[in-house]
Order: C-alpha cells, then sequence, then structure tokens
C-alpha cells in the first residue's frame, strides 16, 4: 500500500511540498471484467490507488473560487508599495464548508509558483526565498503563540524559549531574510474580541501589517457578526475601527438554483466531478442526472458536496456497485448540518418552491 503523504502548511517543509507538488497520475478505468481478471493483491492495490485518486482528484474551478481568486490578484498586485506603506488586506469571510481554506491555499500556492519560476530559490543575501507563509489559529491563541506560530513555520530555533517581543522580532527578521510577499492566517475566529488576550491578539495583527511587508490573507467564519472589523468597539465608536479600513472583505457563497446562472453553474461542477471519477459502471450524465438529489444532500454547499462524493466513491467500490446512483449515495452520511437542511430542501424541492437544478421552475 502506497504510503499517505503527510504533511502540514503550518511548516515550510509541509508548504513546500504543497506548493511543489506535481498533479496527481490518475488511475486507469478498468472494465469490470478487466478487474476480475487481476489477482487479489493488484485489486487490492488498484482500488487504494482509486480511493487515493478520488481523494485528490484536484480543485474545480467554481466561480466562486475564480471570483476570489480575480479579488486577491487585485489587491496582492496594487500592495507593491515600498516599506513605508501599509498594505491592505483581504479576508475570506463565508459560513463552514464552502471552500475558504482551499481557495487561500490554492491561491497561495499559485503565488508561490509564480514567484519561484521568475527568482531564484535563494535570496541576495544568501538566504532560503520563501514567498508564502501560511499559520492556522487556536481557540487558545495569544500574542505569543501567533509569534510563535509564525517563527515555527519557517522554523526558528527560538521558538521555544523566547517571550512575545523577541518572537516578533524573529518573525519580522524571517519575513525580511526569506523575501517574504504573502501571509496567510487562517482560522482568525478563534480571536476572541471579548478577551483581554483576543484584542490583544487583534491588536497584534494591525502592528504585523504595518511591519510586514507582506499581504497578508486571513481565513475566518463569521468575522462581520463577530464585530471583527469593529476591532470589538460599538455605538459610535465603530469610525474609529482600523480593521474596517484595511481588510477587504471577501464573501463565498453556496451553489444556488433560483437563476439559470445558478443552476448552469451547479450542473457544470457535477459535470466536471464526472470527469474525473474512475468507476468502471461510469456513464456520461451519472451525476447531472442526480442534479436536484445531490443539491438536497448538500444545501449547495461545496465542502459537503465533495465529502458526498468521496464517500460514495469509496462506498461505490466497496460494494461493488461501481456507478454513484441514489442507492449508493443514500448509504452516506453527511456532515449534520447538511442532514438537517436536507428534509428542509427536500420539501421545497418537492412543493415546488425551489426551482429545479435542471432547470424546471416552480
Amino acid at each position: 500500500m502506497k504510503q499517505p503523504n503527510l504533511f502540514s502548511l503550518s511548516r515550510r517543509e509541509g508548504w513546500r511540498r504543497y506548493a511543489d507538488a506535481a498533479a496527481r497520475q490518475r488511475p486507469e478505468r478498468l472494465t469490470r471484467t478487466q478487474m476480475k481478471a487481476l489477482g487479489e493483491e493488484a485489486a487490492e492495490d488498484y482500488n487504494d490507488a482509486r480511493h487515493d485518486w478520488h481523494a485528490n482528484f484536484g480543485i474545480v474551478n467554481t466561480p466562486q473560487l475564480s471570483t476570489i481568486h480575480e479579488e486577491l490578484d487585485q489587491i496582492v498586485a496594487s500592495n507593491r508599495q515600498d516599506g513605508d506603506r501599509i498594505r491592505s488586506a483581504a479576508v475570506i469571510d463565508a459560513l463552514p464548508g464552502l471552500g475558504k481554506t482551499t481557495i487561500a491555499n490554492l491561491y497561495g500556492r499559485t503565488f508561490d509558483r509564480q514567484q519561484m519560476r521568475r527568482l531564484s530559490p535563494v535570496t541576495d543575501g544568501g538566504h532560503e526565498r520563501i514567498p508564502v507563509f501560511r499559520v492556522g489559529l487556536t481557540s487558545n491563541t495569544t500574542l505569543r503563540t501567533l509569534n510563535r506560530m509564525i517563527c515555527e513555520f519557517y522554523g526558528h530555533p527560538a521558538t521555544d524559549r523566547a517571550n512575545a517581543a523577541a518572537l516578533a522580532s524573529h518573525a519580522l527578521d524571517c519575513v525580511l531574510s526569506c523575501e517574504t510577499q504573502l501571509g496567510i492566517i487562517d482560522d482568525i475566529h478563534f480571536i476572541d474580541l471579548d478577551r483581554r488576550d483576543g484584542l490583544a491578539v487583534s491588536n497584534h495583527l494591525k502592528w504585523l501589517a504595518n511591519e510586514l511587508p507582506v499581504t497578508f490573507i486571513y481565513v475566518g467564519v463569521g468575522l462581520a457578526e463577530r464585530r471583527f472589523f469593529a476591532d470589538g468597539l460599538t455605538g459610535k465608536n465603530t469610525v474609529l475601527a482600523q480593521t474596517a479600513r484595511r481588510w477587504t472583505r471577501l464573501g463565498v457563497d453556496p451553489f444556488r438554483l433560483d437563476t439559470d446562472q445558478g443552476r448552469a453553474h451547479w450542473r457544470s461542477l457535477l459535470k466536471t466531478t464526472e470527469s474525473r471519477l474512475v468507476l468502471a459502471e461510469h456513464r456520461p450524465g451519472m451525476l447531472v442526472r442526480l442534479a436536484d438529489y445531490l443539491f438536497e444532500r448538500t444545501s449547495g454547499h461545496v465542502g459537503s458536496y465533495f465529502t458526498l462524493v468521496l464517500r460514495g466513491c469509496y462506498r461505490a467500490i466497496r460494494t461493488g456497485s461501481e456507478i454513484l446512483d441514489r442507492t449508493v449515495l443514500d448509504g452516506v452520511r453527511l456532515d449534520e448540518a447538511s442532514e438537517q437542511a436536507r428534509r428542509q430542501m427536500a420539501a421545497a424541492l418537492a412543493h415546488g418552491t425551489m426551482p429545479s437544478a435542471l432547470g424546471d421552475t416552480a
């Protein structure tokens, strides 16, 4: 069995592997007759390769992803000021399961590859070039832990013993020495502005933006509702908030069926996914014919959709059905939010209060 490709994007070695990884090789789609001709071990290896492929068959370029990447291109391209100028930041703020982290990581990978292609892997000062750093916050992130996470990404040796101020200085040195231009900070909704530590971290993000010559991309859930853009201020004091003036909020919407364009986008997602599946009984239109059912199961949330497809493919291979149909997919349990929404969505589609993904309108 192939060893798992384990790495963490919060370490430069893991990010490098992610950024430099070649496209995976798609397994050949065998017929049932060809699969029966395989020996037991060869069949096991073939199925394992298919499981790996379905879990990692690449990113579908959805309209949501394309739109945000275009916005990020504008923000990054306009942040070419000299070091004395404060750069604006982007924040991808949306509900869970809509691909926020994937969108940010993919943009960072593309940016990293572009910079490594244009520039040498070693800076003029003789340091390793690291175009992008990425960290993910935790529920107990403090000023010190945020600085430590950045230093740990670069592998700085002083992360265990230094205080918050020293770690901030080390982080600045790492960014400058490695000529980093983009910083991704995920899960910033873990910063609790109602706590003293949370306010300190929020204010420290401003310091980082002031001192580090990078464009920041933040990723979080429900930031507007958490008063994140108001820096925790209320009433007339919200006009004093710096975050709302410095950050550009980029939302991610689920797929929708209430417009012709929305239905076309949903069908396009299904068609693209179909083309990448490796199942013996695969037929063109296999998923498109289930368009309403798939929307009912996932509410148009791309994360839930791909989870359903991935688990469905695993089940189709394990059971020998070799096809994604309602029988197979009905045996797949999804996240609780999708399961709760499914009943409401099914009722809406059945009563004609929601347009069909196939083009039928109420």
